[in-house]
This record gives C-alpha cells, structure tokens and sequence, in this order.
C-alpha cells in the first residue's frame, strides 16, 4: 500500500450560512470549534443541510490519493451507528481500504458541521464523539508496517489514548507525514506538535499562520531559517502567494492559480496534501509534486466540499 491515512473519521454535513449566523452564535470565520453534543444538536437544528460527505482531513486528503489511482487506506473510528455505516460506505465507495472494525460504542460517529459564508470561507464546528478516542489498540499493525508512508492529522493528536495511538503509529512506520491542521491546534500543543516536527516526522504539511504560531515567527524569513535548520521535508501553502518546499538548503516554490472562480475553501489544505504526496510517492520532482498539490487544491475551492468528483 502506498499511503495510510490516521486521522478523525468525521461525517462531513455542509451548509451554507450567512455572516451575521457566524456572529449570532459566537463561532470565529475560518477556525474549527469542538464543541459537545448538546450545542451541535442546537446548532444542527437551526441549519439547512446542502450535502453530507465521509471527511475529516486526512480522509479527504487520501480519498483525494485515491482518485489519482493510489493504493491507499485509513485508520479512524466510528461507532456502529448509522452515520458510522454511512462512513464505511462513503471511503469503500472512494476505493479506500478502512481498516477498522466498528463496534457499538458509547460515544456516536464524529460529526462536523462545515459553515460555507458567502465569501467562500469555511467555518468548522465539530462534535469529535467517538473518533477523538482512537488508542493504540485501534491501529492496524500490519497496515502500518505495509504502507510506504504514514500520514496523521494534527486535529487528532491529543494528551492520553489519541497520543498512544500515534506513538504506534510512528514506532511501526518508515515515512512519517503529518498536517498540522489548524492554528488553534497548533496553540493548543505547541510544545508537542515542535517536538514531533523536529524529531519525529519526515514530511509536515502547514500554512503559513500555522507554522508561524508554531515556532513564534514575526516573519517568513525566520520560517524559511527554521525550514532550512530543519533537515526534514517541511511544505507550507501561502494562499495567493503559492506554496513552498524547504529541505536543508533546498528552497522550491510553486506560483498559485490565478482566475479562479473560488466557490468553498473547504479541503483545499486536504487536496493540496493528497497531490503533494501523490507526486512524492511516485518519484515526481518536489516542483511538479507542489504543481500537483496546488492543481488538486484548485479545483476542490471551485466547488462545494472536499471531493473532486
């Protein structure tokens, strides 16, 4: 197997929002909030549901692996629930091998409500239930040992059962990727996500506001020192200023599209991350690696949700 995905196994419901929702309810544009099951039901409750996907961020990223004609899989829990089927179908559907075994849980399926406003910005309020509980019990040694790369998400990473699980994970692997997933994570376990960067992980994908939260950066010069001082892969999406690939004293940048007809960001990050790796997995230059990260990234903000197709 080429790539397998570790991350939050969350059923995606989108709905499209005006400003002045995001305000009334006190959720801050373009961040995720986790929240209990009480305040999503409420908020769930006031929404017009436009679609609901099987995501989650390294999901997207590996059903996007998946439509390039990867052999990939996923690890990520679920209950054995109705949402939890719905999620097993929607990655088999995909030609993910899911390589969990679900059971009835005393927690539901994850779900994520996704707020797209009217300038293509995305909202994410989240009720982890089940999937936040991942242990090391629930990764599949044998997948782990058979896939050429690993790739973990950030918003997974937590003190306890979710940390043990990752320690596995990378204790079994040879190629370690991670995303760094949002900048409230990255606040959050900022001793921790530095110390996985630096020791631990051989590629990390992040945007710029993420990378500068981590290393408390002013400016993007003292990034491009810390990528160089890294000796590891490090890749960094800039919006309209493009992407960039930092290894030692190599520095490779990619120009962004422009024209675009930008309908939802969502799972641009996921996109980009899935042709990146597409491109590294199978021998392309780093350049033509990020030139597919960004043509994948482009054409998921022209639609609705994270999936291409």
């Amino acid at each position: 197997m080429k790539i397998l995905g570790i991350g939050n196994a969350i059923v995606d419901v989108i709905c499209k929002v005006d400003d002045q929702y995001l305000i009334n309810n006190q959720l801050t544009k373009s961040t995720m909030k986790l929240v209990d099951e009480t305040e999503f039901q409420k908020l769930l409750s006031t929404l017009k549901i436009e679609q609901t996907i099987s995501g989650g961020s390294v999901a997207n990223s590996i059903v996007g692996l998946s439509q390039l004609g990867n052999d990939v899989g996923f690890i990520g829990k679920i209950n054995a629930d109705d949402l939890g089927q719905k999620y097993e179908e929607g990655l088999t559907k995909e030609k993910v091998q899911y390589f969990y075994n679900k059971k009835q849980e005393t927690s539901p399926t994850g779900t994520c409500l996704i707020l797209i406003t009217p300038d293509a910005e995305r909202t994410m309020v989240t009720f982890l239930g089940i999937a936040g509980k991942i242990n090391k019990d629930d990764i599949n040694e044998k997948a782990v040992r058979e896939s050429e790369i690993i790739f973990l998400e950030g918003y997974l990473w937590d003190e306890g059962e979710p940390k043990s699980a990752f320690d596995k994970a990378m204790s079994l692997s040879s190629t370690k990727a991670m995303s760094l997933s949002d900048q409230f994570c990255v606040e959050r376990h900022k001793g921790n996500f530095l110390d996985l960067v630096k020791n631990k992980l051989d590629i990390t994908f992040a945007n710029e506001q993420e990378i500068k939260s981590l290393i408390d950066a002013k400016s993007f010069d003292e990034v491009i020192s810390f990528g160089k001082q890294l000796g590891k892969l490090l890749i960094i999406t800039r919006g309209e200023k493009g992407s960039i690939a930092i290894k030692s004293n190599e520095i490779v940048e990619c120009q962004s599209k422009s024209n675009l007809k930008i309908i939802d960001l969502t799972g641009a990050g996921d996109l980009f991350a899935a042709g990146f790796l597409h491109g590294y997995i199978n021998n392309l230059s780093i350049k033509d690696s990020l030139e597919k990260g960004t043509e994948m990234s482009s054409k998921v903000i022209e639609k609705i949700g994270a999936r291409l197709n």
